[in-house]
């Protein structure tokens, strides 16, 4: 996909097309393998990474050398919003977890919209604040439901953030995830498959019946899906002169469904 082409990132859409524009000329389009880095901890990133496709994991290091994954953006924000927030020196770092493609802009361009452009901010900073309410809610919910709610939880969260019913995940990867053993996903993933609900094969998982885990997930599954579904949908929107209707205004179109594509 180019820079130009209409993206499917959905921050980039909440913003006007002329807003969109002055951004994305500065942007180049990549493809992201898995493992791939979009930036380390206590480092200023060298871009803005606007997902179009996969899902990359936010990852922080223990003293023991273990890493243990606090979040995930997909296709709905930005990563590297938090470092445009202030001058601290995050323990965070970033990468693919999922392959997938990305407009990148260079961090200073991102940075200069962000202090210069309202809109810009505003739809980052409302991206920010639904990643903390996101990571207060799984809080409470590692903290008190049981490892397949979590599991399920998570993997509708996945589906959400990058649309695809078709998710490559290790036990390895799911076991880090909910804090539990590798055998308990592999129990967990065996009985969802026994009920419908999904496949689980080599590392690759296939949501079947997304009704039905929904059914069976905890709570937090909806307040957490309540949050993402709400981005961009409240605040201010953006008008611009209608050419074909003598200077008329046409306000901001429906935010995107989460349908855009499948893998």
């Amino acid at each position: 996909m180019s820079a130009s082409a209409l993206p499917t990132n959905l921050l980039l859409l909440s913003l006007s097309p002329s807003t969109r524009a002055s951004l994305l000329k500065h942007a180049t389009a990549v493809e992201l393998p898995v493992a791939t880095a979009l930036y380390e901890e206590a480092t200023v990133p060298r871009y803005a990474w606007f997902l179009l496709s996969g899902l990359a994991s936010i990852v922080t290091a223990m003293p023991n050398g273990e890493s243990v994954e606090i979040g995930f953006i997909g296709r709905e924000g930005m990563v590297g919003s938090l470092h445009l927030l202030g001058p601290a020196s995050l323990s965070t770092r970033c990468m693919m977890q999922m392959s997938g493609s990305a407009l990148r802009v260079p961090f200073a361009e991102a940075k200069k919209a962000f202090d210069e452009v309202t809109e810009v901010r505003n739809r980052i900073l409302e991206f920010v604040q639904e990643q903390s309410a996101v990571v207060e809610q799984i809080a409470g919910c590692n903290r008190i439901h049981d490892a397949e709610q979590r599991l399920i939880r998570w993997l509708l969260m996945a589906q959400d953030r990058t649309d695809y019913d078709t998710l490559d995940f290790t036990q390895e990867y799911l076991s880090e995830m909910i804090g539990t053993q590798r055998t308990t996903v592999t129990v967990i993933a065996g009985d969802l498959q026994r009920r419908g609900l999904i496949r689980y094969s080599r590392g690759r998982i296939h949501i079947l019946n997304r009704p039905g885990l929904e059914a069976s997930a905890c709570a937090c599954d909806g307040i957490v899906r309540q949050l993402f579904q709400n981005l961009y949908r409240n605040g201010d929107h953006w008008s611009e002169p209608d050419p074909s209707s003598n200077g008329a205004v046409q306000s901001s179109p429906e935010r995107p469904s989460p349908a855009l594509h499948r893998a």
